[in-house]
């Protein structure tokens, strides 16, 4: 068996007209997948249905349309769009497994996915449903869409959320993980990131940048994990378990990333176990305000 990979740059993991799939056919990954696609115009998508529960949304673009059967019955859900992934939320679409899907439209769009056994019913969430907050303070500050958390989507094993992280701040500080199962304490969950980045919006266009973030993770016990490196628009990094942030967005580039997690717990919860040298940050936070440039809402 190939050696498990945790970082992916943009390409590497295109596979036929997909830019991006993430599966169970990587070494060591079983619980969660992602898609990502660019529509062209008269392109269409297709997935056969099958034992995998999926979250369909526009990254960029006027918007996609989504045709797709379940329990026999054809329906069709249009997503609006939006110009950037730093533009605030777009539409969402949840489809439960044993659902066929054809995808058209235009622009790039993203699928999350994750093996499931349970079927709930399907769900269109519009951009002005989606629940946006803001998370840490000061520099750690950065922007949630928070429509595939357990508190807004019913559905059978993933957790799934979009951030923005304004440029020179910090996510996932202090460093945490969940990669150990204790009831009500921490869970057990993969976890992807597929990341973009910009020149910051409150910067002009430069000829000459290089958009770029950085992702640091680390092993928690004997279970092999080291992981820090540069991540662009289009990169992945797999979290099979261990310590994982900050994720840091550099000075005059926006990061975005995208998060879908999920594992073999018994419930589907989001509970983390933080670095005890670093959790003592989080008591900072009542102390600094928000970052006035968040939140990134129709820029």
């Amino acid at each position: 068996m190939s050696k498990p990979r945790y970082f992916y740059k943009k390409g590497e993991l295109a596979n036929g007209d997909w830019d991006v799939i993430v599966n169970d056919k990587l070494p060591g990954w079983k619980h969660t997948g992602t898609r990502v696609a660019t529509l062209s115009p008269g392109k269409i998508f297709e997935i056969a249905a099958d034992k995998v529960e999926r979250l369909i949304w526009p990254l960029e673009g006027e918007g996609i349309v989504v045709d797709y059967v379940v329990n026999s019955e054809r329906k069709n859900q249009k997503l609006l769009g939006r110009k950037t992934v730093f533009s605030g939320p777009t539409d969402v679409l949840y489809l439960s497994i044993d659902t066929s899907i054809k995808i058209s439209g235009s622009g790039r769009f993203i699928i999350a996915e994750a093996p499931a056994k349970n079927s709930f019913p399907d769900k269109y969430i519009p951009a002005k449903s989606v629940p946006v907050f803001t998370r840490g303070a000061g520099p750690a500050s950065r922007q949630v869409h928070n429509f595939g958390d357990p508190s807004e989507l019913a559905a059978d094993r993933f957790i799934v959320v979009e951030i923005i992280v304004p440029a020179g701040n910090w996510s996932g500080s202090p460093a945490h993980k969940h990669d150990t199962y204790i009831p009500g304490v921490e869970s057990n969950l993969e976890e992807i990131y597929y990341f973009e980045a910009a020149v910051s919006k409150n910067l002009p266009a430069q000829e000459s940048a290089d958009p770029v973030g950085f992702f640091s993770g680390c092993a928690s016990d004997e279970r092999e994990y080291e992981l820090t490196t540069e991540v662009k628009s289009g990169d992945v990094v797999l979290v099979p378990h261990g310590w994982h942030g900050p994720v840091m967005a550099q000075p005059g580039y926006d990061l975005y990333f995208m998060n879908v997690m999920a594992g073999p717990d018994p419930d589907r919860s989001w509970n983390v176990t933080d670095d005890p040298t670093q959790g003592w940050i989080r008591k900072t936070w009542n102390e600094k305000d928000i970052d006035p440039r968040l939140p990134y809402l129709n820029n």
